[in-house]
């Protein structure tokens, strides 16, 4: 049997899109239906929005990288060349920085971002916490499965796979090449070492 031809890719900027004037999209990237693209953000060739996706002002999504519908990028977030993000998944959302006052609780400002390394996967539905000072960190060819929560300032090295509804607390660092089981719990400021297996 003959193979169907591949669908081409689409290219340009969908009229319902709301795409800033002050964002810099390149001329072979596609943006979507009900898209937003805010001031300063910078969209390389060949990166491909589905519908609904949001990227925040001063973020950059490196070329040919894919976003699957109602991703959220939010604001000053750095996205490699490659990188898969399924739908619904949100980088960069304020981390979950408290403190105590007088009985009350207090948002601490989370004032650094996400950096994603090239070849990185990211599941559907899975969050990404910006740093609180320094940044949230995944390096090149990370793979995370649907439903992870990455606190802020979390560490992922290269090469490394979680499957789904693992949850990484913040400040936990996680060496190269480990294979996390779905369903783990890592606690804040443990450090992995590299190729280790959690099940």
């Amino acid at each position: 049997a003959l193979l169907a031809p591949a669908r081409p890719r689409r290219q340009g900027v969908h009229p319902q899109a709301s795409v800033d004037p002050d964002s810099r999209v390149d001329h072979d990237a596609w943006i979507g239906p009900h898209c937003s693209v805010a001031a300063g953000a910078v969209i390389h060739a060949g990166v491909q929005l589905a519908s609904g996706c949001h990227v925040g002002a001063g973020s950059v999504i490196g070329a040919h990288s894919r976003l699957g519908a109602n991703v959220v990028v939010c604001h000053d977030v750095s996205i490699g060349e490659r990188v898969t993000i399924a739908p619904g998944a949100v980088i960069g959302s304020d981390g979950f920085g408290l403190a105590r006052d007088q009985g009350r609780w207090l948002n601490v400002p989370q004032l650094g971002s996400v950096r994603i390394g090239n070849d990185v996967d990211i599941g559907a539905n899975t969050t990404i916490d910006r740093g609180a000072l320094e940044d949230t960190i995944l390096e090149e060819d990370v793979r995370l499965d649907n439903q992870i929560q990455v606190a802020h300032n979390v560490f992922i090295g290269a090469h490394t796979a979680i499957a789904g509804c693992v949850g990484i607390s913040g400040s936990a660092r996680i060496g190269r090449n480990c294979l996390i089981g779905g369903g783990a719990g890592i606690v804040g400021h443990l450090e992995i070492a590299d190729n280790v297996v959690v099940t």
